[in-house]
């Protein structure tokens, strides 16, 4: 990732999205403006577009043209949860927003850390890693094709998905694995199944080690994932940095999430190496929508790590300050015992994110 300075104010997206999102997004921004503030940084300049359930009902379609046009010409930007399971055919059977976002801008890399709370619900205390997946091939039939989906069926009763793994795709992941690993505790674990999928995660793990080589100070190992789903139960904290495959990664870290806490608290971003999407781990929850009891932890950690990524593109340590404000003042309330009903508290969305602006001004 090339560093260059980027003076004055920073426009950043939102996109609402579905059920509970018009509540945690803008909880995410009311925390990133305290921030910014904080920080010294010219405010940000909010861009709202249309997205989901309330773009079909005006536009016609849930991911707008003029909304990809948009995101083109803005420094990141700020994904609510979907609901696209509940959208009228013919949009329900189309590639849901995220995934159509994160084609378009071939955003990569999925960054999911799992890092438990004083103060919270961690089935393994001390866990903190990071899961980094594979997010344009693997085995979901949606990013494993130029166009239309991997998934067939040639009669109807036989259905046939295609898994892509090609050696560019994986040293492009890799590499963001063992970079971030330099950050960390400098240890990355590959998760495959090689045993069994020879060709395709004996690929993926195989580039990995080629990679690791030009990481000399990073320690590495690999698993099956299947014996990865144990040894996280058993022993998350023992865990830094996991690179693995598309479906594999969307599995742990959902598993991961659970582990320190709760899905509510596990953030991610999904990113290239020109664009960056904030976009919380989990649903969007339609069955506790408009009731502001949702936990908006996850989409403003996630909105922090949109904040690192921006920091670390443009050499801007001020946004890198910004996003380290965000990340102290959420274990600063969980740890002062504000939290939602998910982490065992009382807490309403909003009176989370009113606890956790008053945190960041508190410094």
């Amino acid at each position: 990732m090339t560093s260059t300075t980027r003076p004055g104010r920073y426009t950043l997206g939102v996109l609402h999205g579905d059920g509970i999102g018009p509540e945690i997004v803008p909880a995410s921004v009311a925390v990133v403006d305290a921030a910014f503030d904080a920080a010294g940084l010219d405010p940000v300049n909010w861009v709202e577009l249309p997205l989901g359930a309330a773009a079909i009902a005006e536009h016609g379609t849930a991911v707008p043209q003029s909304t990809l046009t948009a995101l083109a010409n803005l420094d990141g930007w700020l994904l609510g949860p979907h609901d696209s399971a509940a959208y009228p055919e013919p949009h329900r059977a189309k590639l849901n927003p995220s995934g159509t976002i994160r084609k378009h801008f071939d955003l990569y890399a999925n960054i999911r850390p799992a890092k438990a709370f004083d103060g919270g619900k961690a089935v393994v205390p001390g866990t903190d890693l990071v899961i980094v997946r594979e997010n344009t091939q693997g085995f979901y039939a949606d990013r494993s094709t130029y166009a239309g989906t991997g998934e067939f069926m040639p009669s109807p009763d036989v259905a046939i998905a295609l898994g892509i793994i090609t050696r560019p795709a994986v040293e492009r992941i890799a590499r963001s694995a063992f970079e971030l690993a330099r950050r960390r505790n400098k240890r990355v674990t590959i998760v495959h199944k090689a045993n069994v999928l020879k060709m395709t995660t004996g690929l993926f793990r195989d580039v990995c080690r080629e990679v690791a080589r030009n990481y000399p100070d990073v320690s590495v190992d690999d698993f099956h994932i299947d014996a990865m789903t144990v040894h996280l139960v058993r022993r998350a904290a023992d865990f830094d940095v996991i690179v693995t495959e598309n479906m594999f990664g969307d599995i742990l870290s959902d598993l991961a999430g659970e582990i320190a806490g709760s899905l509510g608290i596990a953030p991610s971003i999904n990113s290239s190496d020109s664009h960056a999407m904030a976009q919380a781990a989990h649903g969007s929850a339609p069955d506790i929508a408009g009731r502001d009891i949702a936990n908006p932890i996850a989409m403003i950690l996630s909105s922090a790590m949109l904040l690192d990524w921006l920091g670390a593109k443009h050499a801007d340590e001020r946004v890198r300050d910004a996003a380290a404000r965000v990340e102290r003042a959420v274990e600063a309330t969980v740890r002062a015992g504000t939290t939602t009903r998910d982490l065992g508290g009382p807490a309403s969305t909003s009176g989370f994110a009113a606890a956790a602006v008053a945190a960041v001004r508190a410094g």
